[in-house]
């Protein structure tokens, strides 16, 4: 048994705020010295990379969906540091399932995570009261252990929310976040602005470190982490082999491209493979690599830019065509088709995958997904139901008869609804997001078939 100090942040809805309350706790501790780890619950992206750089290391996922309950807490282990702050998805008790069993609850539960509720106070005084009362009573094994108050109008109206907080639900105040201008990042049609795109990103964590840090009892805080017991979690098991071993992978790594789980990364590494970061946009040509990896992020927020780096397209598509093992995901397997188009603008991309990538004002496939691998697939086991999931609002359009599909959809939209995944060459390029874990280790599956590829040339 370990003991790993730690807590959960959720909230009772959606858009409360948690996301910027944990990250400025993240910056707060990280500047008062503590030895911080961040984790997310569930598949997602952009909230990880901010938490990232306001703990200034990975931010890990925990997801049912992906991962067995032992493997949860292996995994976990495996990263935790000196004190672990977990950032639930939507609401407490939100989830797929109707019996809560992939709820954050249901992670709080599993980790044995003390749960700090922010709560979206907008417009609320004594009304706080029941609606913590009935957060307490709806699953007494959930260790609710303590409040903090968002988007508080002030003095005034913070003393009212505290005293009905205090009164009838016994829960302490761990913090009253006003609101505050200093505390916008910006929104867009997947969530926060991405890092990477918001001017000064480590003056605008700081900022919100400053706020927040200020606004929150932080002592308070590493005590109730501290109050978490021990935690029984058996070690990762080794991984099989090194089938990276003398391999270079290239990975699209700029400001359209940067949707990747840290710990698929660094199984590549542990895998023996040297990845070889790539800068679509300004870099001219790709390095000399082995396999080429692309995942998604926002292409079409840079489409001009991509199109403008014609020798970079032209780089690609001859090294696609001349059979470099790749894989695509979703803004990956945008790139690779003939345009992005968003209203009446079209710009021209590598041209490999054939049909243009339409964006739409709603998503054409969002949340969890399972398919089968077709024989089609050449790193996955046909007839063996993976779990992934996928965001998207960009369709696939244009598409000609006679394809070959690595992927037949039994939950979710994919490229069609029935299929995703195109194969053409040793490329695979689809909108599902994958990540390597003990039900897909796609990883290695991805590394064996380049090392196939590399001994066949």
């Amino acid at each position: 048994m370990s003991r790993f100090p730690r807590f959960m942040i959720s909230a009772a809805h959606k858009s409360s705020g948690k996301t910027v309350v944990s990250m400025g706790l993240s910056a707060a501790f990280r500047a008062a010295g503590d030895d911080l780890a961040t984790f997310k619950k569930g598949p997602d992206y952009i909230d990880p990379m901010w938490l990232g750089a306001a703990s200034g290391r990975p931010c890990y996922n925990l997801d049912f969906n992906a991962m067995e309950h032992e493997e949860i807490r292996s995994f976990f282990a495996s990263r935790a540091r000196g004190l672990n702050l977990v950032e639930a998805n939507k609401g407490l008790y939100d989830g797929i399932s109707p019996d809560g069993s992939d709820a954050n609850a249901a992670l709080a539960k599993l980790l044995d995570l003390p749960v700090v509720l922010v709560i979206d106070t907008l417009g609320m005084s004594r009304g706080i009261a029941p609606l913590l009362m009935g957060y307490l009573a709806f699953d007494r094994e959930v260790n609710i252990a303590g409040v903090i108050l968002n988007k508080v109008g002030g003095a005034r109206h913070e003393a009212k929310l505290r005293r009905a907080v205090e009164t009838y639900s016994g829960l302490p105040v761990l913090g009253a976040v006003w609101r505050n201008a200093g505390l916008e990042i910006g929104e867009r049609h997947l969530g926060l602005t991405p890092p990477s795109e918001t001017g000064d990103r480590d003056a605008v964590v700081e900022r919100i470190g400053e706020i927040v840090g200020g606004s929150v009892d932080l002592d308070g805080l590493r005590a109730l982490a501290g109050t978490a017991p021990d935690l029984d979690a058996a070690p990762l098991p080794k991984p099989e082999g090194r089938p990276g071993m003398g391999l270079r992978v290239g990975y699209a790594r700029d400001a359209a491209f940067g949707f990747y789980y840290p710990d698929d990364l660094e199984d590549f590494e542990a895998a023996g493979a040297e990845l070889v970061p790539i800068d679509m946009i300004r870099d001219r040509e790709l390095p000399q690599i082995d396999a080429l990896f692309i995942g998604g992020g926002f292409p079409e927020m840079r489409a001009a830019e991509l199109a403008a780096n014609e020798s970079m397209r032209r780089s690609v598509k001859a090294a696609l065509e001349a059979g470099l093992p790749a894989y695509a995901e979703c803004g990956g397997l945008m790139y690779l088709s003939e345009a992005i188009c968003w209203g009446p603008d079209c710009h021209e991309m590598v041209g490999f995958i054939p049909g243009r990538s339409v964006m739409h004002r709603v998503p054409q496939g969002r949340g969890y997904v399972r398919y089968d691998c077709t024989a089609a697939n050449p790193w996955g086991t046909a007839g063996c139901e993976i779990k992934a999931h996928e965001f998207h609002y960009a369709s696939l359009e244009g598409l000609p008869e006679g394809l070959t599909w690595a992927r037949k959809i039994t939950r979710g939209h994919g490229t069609d609804g029935k299929r995703d995944a195109i194969v053409k060459g040793n490329t695979v390029a689809g909108f599902i997001h994958l990540r390597s874990t003990g039900q897909v280790p796609w990883v290695p599956g991805f590394l064996s078939f380049v090392q196939r590829c590399k001994a066949g040339r």
